[in-house]
């Protein structure tokens, strides 16, 4: 062999070891993807046998030796093939049939296939008997009458077929003669999806089928009903079908014995609860019924030996107390449904996952793990929690459950109130007086009480009743003053001044204070209660009438003034008067010093008087004595509208 011959070689197997290294070869046959290896190079004796690679399909393939296919066979396990039409698929069968039993070939995939009835079948029939084990066509459309094929399931290699988006053309045929291909198959395997198939038969036989994949297509409730020959399906898919009746499916799977695996989601099932027993499979341990219109009734048909359920996306509001127990249930998702509050574990006692999130949740369940002591990990993110008092026990019950809410705390967060809208949970705090009602009641009572016992010392110290007693009585005192005759004493001044004294400073006002301003200088009329009081009222209202009739009011302040209830009255009275008329009518003389200790706490307003108004102070020297009277007589000093003359000579 020349060198060249040599190089040649070389190149081309080292091309067909970097195919064996990917495992996949992938062709169209209406496109010329590889003409000639040789053509590069000069030609020799050898060119014959590596001019084409027959995998490499082309229109320009003319020589095939037995040398190149048992290469390309030895090398290759998968192919992959486009644009199939029934120009090319007898080309397509030939290379086909070149895969016998035996040679390395394991996956073929067939992609836009566009041919008859008879030639489908009959591109079928070639890979069964080669040495093709999973076998896929994507976009098939058949394009003649369907009539029935006797087809030849022995001796083959295959396993698993899978077929997506198959289109009939062909609107009247037997149904049977299609769907009876595929029921018959003698594989593990097959998925036949979105193809909107409406049927399949139940095998002839006792079928080898573990994996049924009906994904996406327009099943019924009529589907397998009564089929006994699915003894070893354990896996079977329908989902994106249209089921309805949850109690036929159970039905359905009644006589598949060996089934672990349902998938029935997002079809339109039902379950009224009418009190029918569901024959589920006994060994189905795994059912999807996720993203249907089941309601709180599903709990009522549900296999009894499951131990991982989805009922994600219904209806559920509740899950009923007294439903069938389901012992080995270990993980639930029960994610956006209805429900308001945690579920307990009473028919659970296994479980260990909880999905609950996004439904209606808002103050939930703080008693959870208590109930449910397997649970390992609850997923309650995503509800709308109201963050108040009650969900600070479901807070706390994170920081004690130990890691075992998912998603905490970024998928806990407020929605209510608004205010809090969007607050993690982890950051929401309540103080334990706001959260307990008990203690918050308590409080209250407590601060009620102490409120209490603070107004009722403050009423006794302060003398608040006396106050409101007076007030009445210068109120209807007042009142009868208004409505007294015309031309009546309430309303005329008639002294100059009303005298208040303690009846123990009654000497010293009787010989000094009266004798001094009544016979001296001005004829001064003094108001005093042992001579100007009307017999038949009460002393209330005679002491307001004085002060009524009277320009001034003298008050005689000594330690025995602050000691006469009366001289209280009268204190209050004339200070009620200073203010309701805005009048400048009080006269304090200290005739004693009187300690502050002395003034009780009801005299409060004595000592602001005293505080703020200027007072007389009694002088002991008889030298400022005559000062002291001027004072007095100048304080006192007015004209009445109605001066008795009478009264001034009598006194003169």
């Amino acid at each position: 062999m020349t060198q060249t011959s040599f190089l040649r070689k070389f190149f081309l197997y080292k091309y067909l070891f970097a195919l064996t290294f990917w495992n996949h070869v992938s062709l169209s046959l209406e496109d010329e993807l590889f003409t000639s290896v040789s053509n590069n190079f000069p030609e020799d004796d050898s060119n014959q046998k590596i001019k084409s690679l027959p995998l490499l399909y082309t229109k320009s393939h003319q020589s095939k030796s037995s040398f190149d296919w048992i290469v390309i066979q030895n090398t290759t396990e998968s192919l992959s093939l486009s644009e199939i039409t029934d120009d090319n698929v007898k080309k397509l069968v030939a290379l086909l049939s070149k895969f016998r039993q035996g040679s390395r070939l394991r996956n073929l995939t067939l992609t836009n296939v566009s041919v008859d009835w008879n030639t489908l079948m009959e591109i079928f029939q070639t890979v069964w008997h080669s040495s093709i084990e999973y076998f896929n066509m994507n976009s098939v459309t058949q394009l003649s009458d369907i009539k029935s094929y006797d087809f030849d399931y022995s001796g083959t290699s295959m396993k698993a077929l899978t077929m997506k988006k198959i289109l009939i053309t062909d609107l009247y045929f037997i149904q049977d003669d299609l769907y009876r291909i595929f029921a018959d198959m003698n594989i593990a395997d097959m998925t036949i999806a979105d193809s909107d198939m409406i049927h399949m038969l139940c095998p002839s036989s006792k079928s080898r089928f573990r994996y049924l994949n009906f994904l996406k297509n327009d099943l019924t409730d009529f589907l397998f009903q009564k089929c006994d020959n699915l003894v070893q399906l354990e896996t079977l898919i329908l989902q994106k079908n249209k089921f309805e009746s949850l109690h036929k499916v159970s039905f359905m799977t009644s006589h598949m014995k060996s089934l672990k695996y349902l998938d029935m989601s997002s079809n339109l099932l039902r379950h009224d609860g009418a009190d029918m027993q569901c024959p589920w499979a006994e060994s189905l341990t795994e059912l999807d019924l996720s993203s249907n219109q089941l309601a709180d009734a599903v709990f009522e048909c549900l296999p009894v030996n499951i131990k991982k359920l989805s009922l994600r996306n219904n209806q559920i509001s509740n899950v009923p107390r007294g439903m069938v127990e389901l012992k080995s249930l270990e993980e639930l998702n029960l994610a956006s449904n209805r429900l308001a509050d945690l579920p307990g574990c009473g028919g659970f006692a296994s479980l260990q996952f909880l999905n609950i999130e996004m439904n209606s949740i808002l103050t939930p369940s703080a008693d959870f793990f208590q109930s449910c002591p397997r649970v390992r990990e609850l997923q309650a993110g995503h509800n709308p929690f109201k963050c108040s008092c009650e969900l600070q026990a479901f807070i706390r019950l994170e920081r004690q459950s130990g890691g075992k809410l998912a998603g905490w705390p970024a998928a806990y967060a407020c929605e209510y109130p608004e205010g809090l809208r969007g607050t993690e949970l982890k950051d929401f705090h309540l103080s334990l007086l706001a959260c307990n009602t008990t203690l918050l009641l308590v409080t209250a009572l407590l601060l009620t009480l102490v409120l209490v016992a603070a107004v009722a010392f403050l009423c006794i110290y302060l003398d608040v009743p006396w106050y409101v007693r007076m007030t009445w009585q210068w109120t209807q005192t007042k009142r009868r003053a208004w409505h007294s005759p015309p031309g009546g004493q309430g309303a005329v001044l008639q002294f100059h001044a009303f005298i208040s004294y303690s009846e123990r400073d009654s000497l010293w006002v009787k010989n000094e204070l009266i004798p001094n301003l009544e016979k001296g200088e001005g004829c001064i009329q003094l108001c005093q209660h042992e001579r100007n009081f009307i017999p038949g009222k009460s002393i209330v209202e005679n002491i307001i009438n004085c002060i009524e009739k009277s320009y001034k009011s003298i008050f005689v302040l000594s330690p025995n003034f602050v000691q006469s209830e009366w001289c209280h009255y009268e204190l209050y009275f004339a200070h009620h008067k200073l203010f309701s008329e805005n009048s400048n009518s009080l006269i304090l003389i200290l005739l004693e010093p009187i300690p502050p200790y002395l003034i009780p706490a009801r005299y409060h307003k004595l000592k602001a008087l005293m505080a703020k108004r200027t007072y007389l102070e009694w002088p002991k020297e008889r030298s400022k004595r005559a000062l002291f009277w001027a004072n007095l007589r100048a304080a006192i000093s007015i004209n009445l509208p109605k001066a008795d003359e009478n009264w001034c000579e009598e006194i003169h």
